[in-house]
């Protein structure tokens, strides 16, 4: 009999973990198992990233039902009072639902294994869950230093029976703050789901970077970068992918210093449209202030392209080896970036072999090599 894994999510739409939760259901569901991802907001009609057809998704609150935040900052920053009053009682009633309708259902799941994507969920997991339930918490946000963030990774995981980490570096870690406690740490990588038959010529004069529009993810800082390489006369594009809050800080900073014809924000693309877009570019760059992972740099990897990153991307640490297959840059200096861009910029023959050497070792976080992790660990319960 197959076995039924269900899924824990917020939500299903744009950002890294729940890419993550997408790319995992289809991989366990077209390995035969019987998937389900619980979601507690239902934020748009249909999940932003492709999703089997295999995998049922549950969501546990209606789509009227979703975080105000911003609203209730409007609400108090402009000074309207029954607006106030009125958000707020909604955030109590969006609070208070997230966490009954969530403890119910895993009360009531007949799941052979509950995978948590966030700390509040592994606490429900933790109370809830029915005995003989394999229960599973998958970190993927990095500590960054911040010892209480990790101190409530561990107080959430330690009475469930295995933390999955997505990289080598937070197993490390983790493993070392779990040895009194019966949950065990697990290492495995997040899937990348194909390696398109075709790769990037580079010969294209682009640069792209693709993620969440966030000040951790520093494409402020990237398009400072761009403005001083454009004030040197480089003649190279700028191809941004992705939505979020950040996005009328960049929009501003683009007209503010005449960069509207140079520089493209294309908003959030699918995968197919991402690999065209990787396709006419011709080097890859990353300016996260953190990244516990970076799937971003596997696609751009497999798409052929020469990657560069701050090494305050914990995540690009993992993922380049400087020299190889793309630089990481130390210390956040924008001046060693720009120099490395303007120099693969001029060298061609530099990018193909950063590029070939980064599509061979992207093949180690295919969906084979990924899926026997998992398969292990969901025999071993």
């Amino acid at each position: 009999m197959n076995k039924k894994i269900l899924i824990l999510a917020l939500h299903l739409g744009y950002g890294g973990v729940e890419k993550s939760i997408t790319s995992l259901a289809n991989l366990l569901a077209n390995n035969n198992y019987e998937v389900e991802i619980a979601s507690i907001y239902k934020l748009y009609d249909k999940p932003v990233f492709d999703i089997s057809e295999k995998v049922k998704i549950t969501y546990l609150l209606p789509s009227k039902l979703v975080p105000n935040r911003k609203e209730w900052n409007e609400a108090l920053h402009n000074i309207r009072p029954v607006s106030l009053v009125k958000e707020s009682v909604k955030s109590i009633e969006v609070l208070y639902k997230k966490r009954r309708e969530m403890a119910n259902y895993i009360k009531r799941t007949k799941a052979d294994v509950i995978i948590s994507t966030r700390i509040f969920l592994n606490q429900l997991v933790s109370e809830y869950a029915p005995i003989n339930t394999v229960k599973i918490a998958w970190e993927h946000n990095h500590h960054h230093n911040d010892m209480k963030y990790a101190t409530d990774v561990v107080n959430s995981a330690k009475a469930l029976d295995y933390l999955v980490l997505v990289s080598k570096d937070l197993e490390k870690f983790y493993k070392h703050r779990m040895l009194n406690y019966s949950c065990k740490c697990v290492y495995i990588p997040n899937v990348l789901e194909n390696i398109p038959k075709t790769k990037s010529p580079l010969t294209g004069k682009e640069l792209i970077s693709v993620g969440r529009l966030a000040k951790e993810k520093g494409f402020l800082d990237l398009l400072k970068i761009y403005k001083d390489l454009k004030d040197k006369n480089f003649a190279w594009h700028l191809n941004i992918i992705g939505d979020g809050d950040e996005k009328e800080s960049l929009v501003k900073y683009i007209k503010d210093n005449n960069l509207t014809a140079d520089v493209t924000l294309h908003g959030f693309k699918n995968s197919k449209e991402i690999e065209k877009l990787m396709h006419k570019s011709s080097i890859y760059v990353m300016t996260s202030y953190t990244e516990s992972f970076g799937i971003v740099l596997l696609e751009a990897m497999s798409n052929g392209l020469p990657c560069l990153a701050f090494d305050s991307a914990e995540g690009a640490r993992e993922i380049i080896t400087s020299g190889y297959d793309g630089y990481l840059i130390k210390h956040r200096n924008f001046k060693a970036m720009e120099k490395k861009i303007l120099d693969l910029s001029n060298d061609i023959d530099k990018r193909k072999e950063l590029g070939n050497n980064g599509r061979k070792e992207v093949k180690k976080y295919m969906s084979d090599n990924v899926i026997k992790a998992w398969k292990e660990l969901l025999k071993g319960e």
